[in-house]
């Protein structure tokens, strides 16, 4: 049985927010499922996710196959950098604690960098808020037909 990680559509009409799950493939997009891993909402600036890094992890080390849309939410929430680490922990490259320091640090480096993503889209709303309209003057220029 092909065991995917995908995502599973909510939301009502153009408002959209999924659920991330584990499910056989041959399961319809918004069927049965195995497990629910975490949820999805793009509608947000950046994009929240939340989701279990333990499960998906799990997962993956059973073989589920990750679909494009949830291998790119995997990585930005580290999780397939954390299976990469542990690779080379299982293949002796180095050792689970010197593993786990190189992720700590990945994540608070992505924390810094979202926190300061979040805070740029704030300021930019907040200026556009206040910004005065602007008004159009129409002028007559000199070479105008009719004058």
């Amino acid at each position: 049985m092909p065991v995917k990680i995908r995502l599973q559509r909510h939301g009502s009409k153009k408002r959209p927010f999924y659920f991330i799950v584990v499910a056989d493939a041959r399961a319809p997009r918004d069927g049965k499922f195995i497990q629910k891993i975490g949820t999805y909402n793009p509608l947000t600036v950046p994009a929240s996710v939340q989701l279990d890094r333990q499960k998906a992890l799990d997962w993956l080390h059973k073989g589920a196959q990750p679909t494009d849309t949830v291998r790119r939410i995997l990585s930005f929430k580290g999780v397939l950098y954390l299976k990469h680490l542990l690779r080379g922990v299982k293949l002796g490259l180095f050792d689970e604690t010197a593993a786990m320091e190189k992720f700590q640090k990945w994540h608070s480096e992505h924390e810094v960098h979202l926190k300061k993503r979040q805070d740029d889209h704030r300021k930019s709303k907040f200026s556009k808020r206040n910004q005065a309209p602007v008004r159009r003057v129409e002028r007559n220029s000199e070479g105008e037909a009719g004058n």
